[in-house]
């Protein structure tokens, strides 16, 4: 299988993006593209883990009641949430009720407002595991769900005490905060994504 698609507009696009009507708009606008924002990074590391065994789709379609029900992953706000609020969310119908997942959440802001304070924020930390980009050009795009990155991030979230973050859910994680440019050979976008990249100051602590 190709590992482009050609869009309605007539150019080449990753070939996940046409999996559903509404992957295109995040493919062209947010997948890849380098963040350095706390909350953002935040928010997709937590989305993340609730997508363990179920589909993006899911998840990216109930992203608004997640952003709703977690405070806007204000995850100075969530670190303050107690068995009251575990309980109204698990009575959410607009978010995946899945306790585990939503316990998680809640302690890894514990361990997000502990390690922003550590690291000045959690941006610097995380651009800390951006892959050297001579070794990431050795690899076909979108043909790996681990790196050897990811597996050294993974392990040292873990080892601050963050849950439901192994080294697939963190690739992917990196994957859509841009921290690699995943986009396969051909995508319109792959060249788009690259030079914000290259224009994206890398956060400091």
């Amino acid at each position: 299988m190709s590992s482009t698609i050609k869009g309605v507009d007539g150019k080449l696009r990753c070939h996940w993006s046409a999996a559903a009507p509404e992957f295109i708009e995040y493919h062209d606008t947010e997948w890849g593209y380098p963040v350095g924002d706390d909350i953002r990074l935040f928010e997709k590391l937590c989305l993340e883990s609730f997508q363990s065994g179920l589909s993006w789709r899911t998840i990216l379609s109930k992203r608004e009641n997640f952003r709703a029900a977690f405070s806007g992953f204000d995850f100075k706000k969530v670190a303050k949430y107690d068995d009251a609020d575990i309980e109204q969310l698990l009575q959410n119908e607009g978010i995946v009720r899945h306790r585990g997942k939503i316990e998680a959440v809640i302690n890894n802001a514990k361990c997000a407002v502990k390690l922003a304070k550590e690291e000045g924020s959690l941006a610097a930390y995380f651009w800390r595991f951006e892959p050297d980009p001579n070794s990431q050009s050795q690899i076909q795009p979108q043909s790996v769900s681990t790196s050897i990155e990811s597996i050294a991030l993974a392990k040292d979230l873990k080892k601050k005490g963050w849950k439901f973050v192994g080294p697939t859910t963190v690739y992917a994680f990196m994957q859509a905060m841009g921290l690699v440019n995943d986009h396969a050979y051909g995508c319109v976008l792959r060249e788009q994504v690259e030079k914000a990249r290259k224009q994206f100051k890398r956060p400091v602590s």
